[in-house]
């Protein structure tokens, strides 16, 4: 496999197979440019030597004799937009402070998920730095940061991009990124960041311009060519975006978008020869580097190891374990909801990482998914949330869980996640009940783009059963405004005490590795035939679950020693204990 010849600081190179002539536009726009003729390499590499062009040079490439000048495939900066000039950028020139940084390994972690554009007014990554201690007092472990490449339009949520190496800028560009992740790592949060590379956004994908890059076009915009004529090249861009992430930004892992739907019919699946790199490079930079998985698939083998035949991930999303909490807790059984409705669903799921496990699926109208070996398979391996961007934003009108349950109820199913043996992820706000929804919004210019997404988005929501009366108009910025976190909230009640238990959980968490514990084989869950309550066994913890509306005796095997957590109270009765409504208690059964 060929790869970009390596530059030096006034080399240009681009891969442009089919070209018969490229040539080199240097100059910002409004500006006197000057055109340099590219000579062809091997493989399918354009290059040219313009010297004085280092960084900050502005610079796009003409194709034959087309004049409209395109920017960069690989670029790592786009100040004027996706549709203009890139921006040549030395990340070796930034400085660092994290020369101690080890890196943050998965097992054990909290990950909490955040959007730059609205997780502060601002929607930049230095107003993002000014939350981070919020973050560390929490308990966090590794920040997730949705995508932030560049996209058409100023706000989005950022799987619409086109240029995958370059920081949007409205977010602050690519200095912007490094002194957010600087940031973190001072304050020793890992940094993950979310990447799409099953599909590029509407408005700005010139790939196909220079190469044989699109296979075809998803429900989301055309998706790479990883397996037809000219596809070693390409895979080649996506792994070196990512091992340019990792190294280049010091990032400790990303997490994948919908990996089911790359489609590669290779012998050596793009994620498993990806996960090959990632291990290499890992070794190399002497810190862990993880790759996190979003795959509809219910496949254990995403998350087995290459040398077992797997793709060599380190985890993946588990929508089955949102999906039966989220069903249990607010009673929805609409759409894929439906599957899971029945009261078994959540401590089936609990057990197990799937509920589809080679089993029915009615939403799909056939059989889903495999079965997960709970004795080799640790549950780290799978990310377990009560919320996250999806599953909120996917709503029509945004509204998380707390707009249809009790703080109280929402808490049960927080400390659900929290004492699972998954690894356990946050969504921005959860941690304090946000009042803000989190809807989906987009700001392409182009009316004609922005009519088809509006409409689009309805006919979806529509096959749901929501009405145009409850979709927000995603190109208004009201959108946007009113998805943004209100942080002055978290200090009102009832704010104040999910926030309390949130960090109680968090700390509890840590201070008993039980219940951090990824042994499937160790881990039982009890429940009633109705799923009123339910009991998690950590060791010699047990987390007991009231999710009820009535006071309930929750059995328990053994007579309780200690209370580490009882945020609403707990009566000790003969066999168990007496929970209130919508409560649960973490207790300690040694003896």
């Amino acid at each position: 496999m060929s790869s970009e010849p390596e530059p030096s600081a006034s080399t240009f190179a681009v891969w442009a197979p089919d070209a018969s002539r490229v040539r080199l536009r240097v100059g910002a726009p409004g500006t006197d440019t000057t055109d340099h003729p590219m000579e062809p390499g091997t493989g399918g590499w354009w290059h040219a030597e313009v010297p004085g062009s280092g960084t900050g040079t502005d610079y796009a490439f003409l194709l034959d004799d087309d004049p409209v000048p395109l920017p960069d495939p690989r670029s790592r900066h786009q100040p004027h937009g996706v549709h203009g000039p890139s921006r040549r950028v030395d990340p070796a020139a930034w400085t660092w402070h994290d020369a101690g940084w080890r890196g943050r390994a998965l097992p054990g972690s909290v990950v909490y998920e955040l959007h730059i554009g609205t997780f502060t007014p601002e929607g930049t990554f230095d107003a993002a730095v000014d939350r981070l201690d919020h973050l560390v007092d929490l308990g966090v472990d590794l920040v997730e940061v949705m995508p932030v490449n560049a996209f058409d339009g100023t706000a989005g949520w950022g799987y619409d991009g086109v240029l995958w190496g370059a920081v949007h800028e409205p977010y602050g560009g690519p200095e912007g990124f490094h002194r957010f992740v600087d940031a973190c790592h001072t304050r020793g949060l890992g940094v993950l960041l979310d990447v799409v590379y099953n599909h590029l956004g509407p408005s700005g994908a010139y790939l196909n311009r220079f190469g044989p890059y699109f296979a075809g076009e998803t429900a989301w915009g055309p998706s790479l060519n990883l397996d037809g004529p000219g596809s070693d090249e390409v895979r080649r861009y996506v792994i070196d975006n990512a091992l340019g992430w990792l190294r280049d930004l010091h990032l400790d892992g990303l997490r994948l978008d919908a990996v089911h739907a790359l489609h590669d019919q290779r012998a050596t699946h793009l994620l498993a020869e990806l996960s090959a790199e990632v291990a290499a490079l890992s070794a190399g930079l002497g810190r862990p580097l993880t790759l996190i998985a979003e795959s509809d698939r219910n496949d254990p083998r995403t998350v087995a190891p290459l040398e077992a035949g797997g793709l060599g991930m380190a985890a993946q999303w588990s929508d089955d374990l949102h999906h039966s909490l989220h069903a249990r807790l607010t009673g929805e059984s609409q759409g894929y909801y439906a599957d899971f409705a029945v009261p078994r669903a959540l401590p089936a799921t609990l057990r197990r990482a799937f509920f589809h496990a080679g089993t029915w699926s009615s939403f799909r109208g056939r059989t889903h998914g495999a079965p997960v070996d709970t004795r080799t398979v640790p549950g780290h391996r799978f990310l377990g949330y009560l919320q996250n961007h999806d599953q909120i934003g996917n709503r029509a009108r945004g509204d998380r869980i707390t707009g249809t349950v009790s703080p109280r109820l929402a808490c049960c199913g927080a400390a659900i996640v929290l004492c699972s043996p998954y690894t356990p992820m946050l969504f921005m706000g959860e941690e304090w009940a946000a009042s803000t929804p989190w809807q989906f919004f987009a700001s392409f210019p182009d009316p004609e783009l922005a009519r088809s997404v509006r409409e689009g988005r309805r006919r979806e929501f529509g096959r749901h059963g929501w009405g145009d009366a409850e979709v927000p108009e995603p190109m208004d910025p009201e959108t946007v405004r009113r998805s943004t976190l209100r942080w002055a909230e978290r200090d009102e009640p009832p704010h104040r005490e999910v926030l309390d238990t949130y960090r109680a959980l968090i700390a509890l968490r840590r201070a008993r590795p039980e219940l951090a514990d990824p042994r499937l084989d160790r881990f039982a869950v009890d429940a009633d035939p109705g799923c009123r309550w339910l009991v998690l066994h950590r060791g010699p913890l047990r987390l007991a679950c009231n999710l009820s509306a009535e006071p309930l005796l929750v059995p328990l095997d053994r007579p309780v020693a200690a209370v580490p957590l009882a945020p609403w109270g707990v009566e000790a009765a003969e066999g168990g204990l007496r929970l209130p409504p919508e409560s649960f208690a973490v207790v300690d059964l040694t003896r």
